[in-house]
Parts: C-alpha cells; sequence; structure tokens
C-alpha cells in the first residue's frame, strides 16, 4: 500500500502544481485585462474584481507551495507526514477570501452612502464577460484534477476560481444595467457589494473546514460506519472497537482495532490484521494511512465473544 500511495502522491503532486500554474497563467491575464477594462470602462465593480484576481494569484502561490510540501513523505521530525502543510495552505486561502471580501465590500459600501456616480461602457461590459468565461472554465478544469487526485487544496482553490467567476456575473449584471440605463449608475457599485457577498461566503466555508481537520474532527458517522462494516467483512474478525479516524491534507489517518479468535496464533493473527488494512484501502476512498491492533477474544456462556 506505501508504494502505491507514493506512486499516487506523485502522480497528484505534478497534476495539482500543472493545474494551478495554468490557472496562475489565466489569473495574470485577467489581472491586466479588467483593470484596463475597469479603468477605460469607467466601471468600479470591474477594478474590484480585478482586485480579486491579484488575491487568486496569490493563492495560486500558496497552492504550489503546499503541494510541494504537502507531499513530501514523512521523516523523523515529521513522522505523519507533511498534509498539515496542506491544509494551511487551505486556510491561508480561506483567509485571503474574506479579506478580499471585506476590502471590496466596505469599498462598494462606502460608494454607495456617499453617492459616488460610475457610467461603465462597453469596455467593462467585455471584461466582465470574458472573465465569467475563463473563470468558469478554470473551476471545471480545476475542481475535476482536485477530486481525481483527492487534493483538498486543489478544490479549495477550485472554489476560489468560482468565487471569481460567480462575482464577475454580479459585475456582468450591475455594469449592463448601467450600461443600459445610465440613470442606475448605483447598481455598479451595489454589483460590487454583492460580489463580497460571494466571496466571503466561500472563504468561510473553506476556513471551517480546515479547523475541523486541524483539530482533528472524526468524519461524519457515516464514514466510521462504513469503516466498521468493511472490517468486518474480512474473515476472523468477530467484532471491531476503538475506532479513531482523523483528517490531514484531507486524507483518512486511521487506527482500528479488530476482535479475533483468542485462540489463534501470533501470525495468524498479523495475517488477518494485514488483509483488513488492504480491504480498507481498496474499498474506502481517501485513506492515507491505516494501523490495525489485534485484540484476542475468548468464548463465554454458549460461545459469546467477549475481548480477553
Amino acid at each position: 500500500m506505501r508504494k502505491s500511495m507514493a506512486a499516487f502522491e506523485a502522480t497528484s503532486s505534478v497534476s495539482g502544481s500543472s493545474v494551478t500554474i495554468v490557472g496562475a497563467v489565466v489569473n495574470a491575464f485577467l489581472i491586466l485585462i479588467k483593470f484596463a477594462a475597469g479603468v477605460f470602462g469607467q466601471s468600479q465593480a470591474l477594478i474590484m474584481d480585478a482586485v480579486h484576481s491579484v488575491s487568486d494569484l496569490f493563492t495560486d502561490v500558496v497552492v504550489l507551495f503546499g503541494l510541494k510540501m504537502g507531499k513530501k513523505p514523512p521523516d523523523t521530525d515529521h513522522p505523519f507526514g507533511h498534509g498539515r502543510i496542506e491544509t494551511l495552505s487551505s486556510a491561508a486561502i480561506g483567509l485571503a477570501l474574506i479579506a478580499t471580501a471585506l476590502y471590496l465590500g466596505i469599498g462598494a459600501a462606502l460608494n454607495i452612502y456617499r453617492g459616488v456616480e460610475y457610467h461603465p461602457t462597453e469596455m467593462a461590459l467585455i471584461g466582465a464577460g470574458l472573465s465569467i468565461a475563463l473563470k468558469e472554465a478554470l473551476y471545471h478544469y480545476t475542481v475535476h484534477t482536485g477530486r481525481r487526485i483527492k487534493s483538498q487544496l486543489i478544490v479549495a482553490n477550485a472554489w476560489h476560481h468560482r468565487s471569481d467567476a460567480l462575482s464577475s456575473v454580479a459585475v456582468f449584471l450591475g455594469v449592463g444595467g448601467a450600461y443600459l440605463k445610465p440613470s442606475w449608475h448605483v447598481l455598479d457599485s451595489f454589483a460590487a457589494l454583492l460580489v463580497s457577498f460571494f466571496i466571503v461566503k466561500v472563504g468561510l466555508e473553506i476556513a471551517r473546514n480546515t479547523l475541523w481537520e486541524f483539530i482533528d474532527t472524526a468524519p461524519k458517522e457515516e464514514i466510521l460506519n462504513r469503516i466498521k462494516k468493511c472490517a468486518l467483512t474480512v474473515d476472523g474478525v468477530v467484532d471491531t472497537h476503538d475506532l479513531k479516524v482523523r483528517t490531514s491534507g484531507g486524507l483518512y489517518k486511521m487506527e482500528i482495532h479488530i476482535v479475533v479468535n483468542g485462540q489463534l496464533t501470533v501470525i495468524e493473527g498479523h495475517r488477518i490484521a494485514k488483509i483488513v488494512e488492504r480491504r480498507l484501502a481498496d474499498d474506502i476512498e481517501d485513506i492515507d494511512s491505516v494501523i490495525v491492533h489485534v485484540d484476542p477474544a475468548i468464548e463465554k456462556n454458549e460461545g459469546t465473544i467477549g475481548v480477553k
């Protein structure tokens, strides 16, 4: 299982880096396009959307760092691996999203309060439309890769792309309304304010998920039950107990106690434990490592089994 896991991690690291580099190139292009279209197209919302793309570019750098460090194998100082570096990078993305949202939201709210007028032109409308198309395509490409290589960090970055696409939709609608009817110029600022709500929602969700991982929150009960049932399908396992599962870098690290016939030899008990380990690795998704403890059982009162 270790060899196959190492090969998977090597492949996933390359795939994750490739999709992130593509995202960085697209974000750099969009920063230039949206800033230019926002300035010359007279749209505050599009300029703020360009700032959002700057945060995207920053998080791409964070993702590349997290992928490189998080996939390093265990060593003397880090016997459980470096997966939490990937989790930390995901948290940084969440915080960057929230900070961006506050910047956009406060600026838009102040402009609405002060009655600042913006009269977007056709150029701003084209810039917003191009952003929607590119960021939505980038979201689908990135989230597909993240799920395939089982990387929480890549999936989080995909949602960063999706939040940018959604914010561009809001910008497109606000700019479009103000463009079609100049007296509705306030729509541009309202669009920027709406953008901030989209961004902060995604940022809070990402931050929440990484917090649960940092404090070793167990996965959902249905996953725990699947693990127990899977172990019980192995011949010789009569019961399970003391199942402990935590997440690191989006993958499960677990310990489980299995109860076997107390009359078995050490070699036979060890063989059953290895079968359980392989069965869990094959049948349960997102497993990084499994430790199986073997406990002996004794027969009591006409065949009932208890841990010795």
